[in-house]
């Protein structure tokens, strides 16, 4: 039995690797019992998650005897708060009976939603189990860190077949299209991804608060020290590749934050050793020197290399009398429709929302006036041809139109609780543990700003490092409690 036990173990902490090395792959072609066109967010993870579960689940069952182990986090109990209401708003919903929306019923959009938030717990709940303490969070980033590497060097075969002669883009599509549902967008690097914004989303939700918080944090993720800032280079040349907005934003937004938060010992020995070095030798003079040259050099480089996208100029080269004619202006327009459009169900429905999945079924009925007149997508999009399910674009404008007031502020609840469990991993007061809790946060304020971007609980990004962190901090407590007795 105790071999039985160890097997089990061990093939769960494959299957969990596994699934991490392949998290970039986001629209996997073959996945089962899915028609192609049915659904762009596809994870391949979730298909080691899903012979992982039931392991994990025979595990539990092991264990259930042993009270003191079983600590239940206080985010499991306002997660499980909110998807009851989310069923029950479901519920609710189904009495206003909206007209089937190209060939979409009302049903049949609720249990495509529930099938997405179901993965989006799988991701989360999997990630609690498997990272209990240091040497499961190195395990974990291990195996994350291997598929950013797989990741970069797929990105490196398109920047050379977008560059150069060498790799022919034919080749590559080819390539791409055996395990993607999308070909290569031209000359904006996608990785394994879907597209470039769901590459950049990745690098600020999930690899780059890792990396960051091993400089910030000096804690070594790998045995070679000059890794992690090799990688994190390698991550933000990909990100500008990306010509991602909204990815580059929440990067820097997160770093930002986390810096202001946790890197004031950091930017203080750093600014003493600057300043130091103009009191010493010539030669520290011309390094610091060159270092401000070259820092002024990056940010140069990488406005006009941004620069050179129509989609980046736009921001500045403002003309517009407006602010929907900026919107429209800076290729925002049709996501800003969106978006107020579904804010018109949540006047609607301001209690419990439409229901999870069906804002689209009233989203084209508040479309406001200008966006009808002055955005090609949206007149295309309302065509006959045309057969896109119509989404707000925008998680919390989502969480507001379908589950109402209620239903947005139970999820920022478990979002604040996730936040809590990370910041207490502090209290510990060991390397690992200020790690964690600094990349954690980090990942946290890069979701909270991804999320105004996507719409979608099936993503990864949003679930795994809070279950990670979840997890390190439940299992710490339970630890506490059992030297305590």
């Amino acid at each position: 039995m105790k071999n039985f036990s160890l097997s089990i173990e061990k093939i769960s902490r494959l299957l969990w690797g596994v699934a991490l090395l392949v998290i970039p792959i986001t629209s996997f072609r073959w996945f089962p019992f899915l028609s192609e066109g049915r659904t762009l967010v596809r994870p391949l993870a979730m298909i080691p998650l899903a012979l992982l579960l039931p392991l994990l689940l025979i595990q539990a069952w092991r264990l259930r005897g042993q009270k003191p182990v079983l600590i239940w986090p206080g985010a499991f109990v306002v997660l499980g708060i909110f998807v009851l209401f989310v069923i029950a708003s479901a519920s609710v919903g189904v009495l206003t009976d909206p007209v089937p929306l190209y060939n979409q019923e009302y049903f049949g959009r609720v249990i495509r939603a529930m099938v997405t938030l179901f993965i989006g717990l799988v991701f989360y709940l999997t990630a609690v189990w498997m990272n209990q303490d240091e040497e499961d969070l190195r395990f974990s980033i291990k195996w994350i860190l291997a598929g950013l590497c797989l990741n970069m060097a797929w990105s490196g075969l398109q920047t050379l077949s977008f560059n150069t002669n060498l790799l022919d883009k034919e080749v590559l599509a080819r390539w791409q299209l055996s395990f993607s549902m999308r070909e290569p967008v031209n000359n904006r690097i996608s990785g394994l991804t879907f597209e470039p914004a769901w590459l950049a989303g990745q690098l600020a939700t999930i690899y780059i608060p890792f990396l960051f918080a091993a400089i910030l944090t000096d804690f070594r993720l790998t045995r070679r020290r000059w890794l992690e800032p090799v990688l994190l280079a390698l991550s933000m040349l990909a990100l500008l590749a990306t010509y991602s907005r909204g990815g580059l934003l929440t990067t820097l937004a997160a770093m930002g934050i986390t810096t202001l938060l946790f890197g004031r010992d950091f930017l203080r020995t750093i600014w003493t050793w600057f300043i130091n070095g103009f009191r010493s030798r010539a030669v520290d003079v011309l390094v610091r020197l060159g270092m401000i040259a070259g820092v002024i050099g990056i940010l140069v480089g990488s406005f006009i290399f941004l620069s050179q996208m129509t989609i980046f100029r736009k921001l500045w080269e403002v003309n517009a009398d407006s602010f929907e004619e900026y919107l429209v202006d800076i290729y925002a327009g049709a996501r800003g429709a969106y978006s107020a459009g579904a804010w018109g169900v949540y006047e609607d429905f301001p209690i419990t929302g439409s229901g999870l999945g069906t804002s689209g079924f009233y989203i084209y009925n508040n479309l406001p006036d200008w966006s009808l007149t002055t955005v090609p997508e949206i007149a295309k999009q309302m065509g006959p041809a045309n057969r896109l399910f119509p989404v707000p674009k925008n998680i919390y404008i989502r969480l507001f139109s379908e589950t109402g007031l209620i239903g947005f502020i139970l999820y920022f609840a478990f979002q604040f609780h996730v936040l809590g469990d990370m910041l207490s991993l502090q209290l510990k007061k060991l390397p690992w543990a200020r790690f964690a809790a600094v990349a954690g946060v980090c990942a946290w304020m890069g979701i909270t700003f991804y999320n105004f971007t996507q719409d979608s609980f099936a993503s990864p990004n949003i679930w795994l490092v809070s279950g990670i962190m979840t997890g390190l901090s439940v299992h710490s407590i339970r630890k506490a409690r059992l030297e305590e007795k």
